[in-house]
């Protein structure tokens, strides 16, 4: 199990040059590590929004699970697209995904259009409205 390395310095440099397109097309193309607790994907709540978490290498999993002084029994390797097109819209509610959190090349992929796919976007225009 081995996630691809450097997509948060690209994802990084991306956002320093305000390209979120960018961004999400390296996700989606970058494999990462989702941390498995109990048998279900790590996630946490905030503000109404599911977020789950993925990681770019095994060090930022580690120092995550460091910092919140719990082991991660499990991971495993996902591509990005998956994460957003299948497992996200499976989700009860909006979901999100945190990348790489508490690090300082860190980012979260919030629950948008553009970013997941627009049936579970918080800011697509309702079926109702579009009538």
């Amino acid at each position: 199990m081995r996630a691809t390395t450097g997509a948060a310095g690209v994802s990084a440099e991306a956002l320093r040059q305000g390209n979120l397109r960018a961004v999400v097309g390296e996700f989606r193309r970058s494999e990462v590590l989702v941390p498995v607790v109990d048998g279900s994907l790590l996630s946490a709540e905030s503000g109404g929004i599911h977020w789950l978490f993925a990681f770019t290498d095994e060090a930022a999993l580690e120092r995550f699970a460091e910092a919140r002084g719990e082991p991660v029994p499990e991971r495993i390797p996902v591509y990005g697209a998956r994460l957003l097109d299948q497992v996200i819209p499976r989700v009860d509610g909006p979901a999100g995904i945190a990348v790489d959190a508490g690090s300082p090349t860190g980012l979260v992929l919030p629950p948008v259009t553009g970013i997941v796919p627009d049936a579970v976007a918080v800011d697509a225009p309702s079926k109702e409205s579009a009538a």
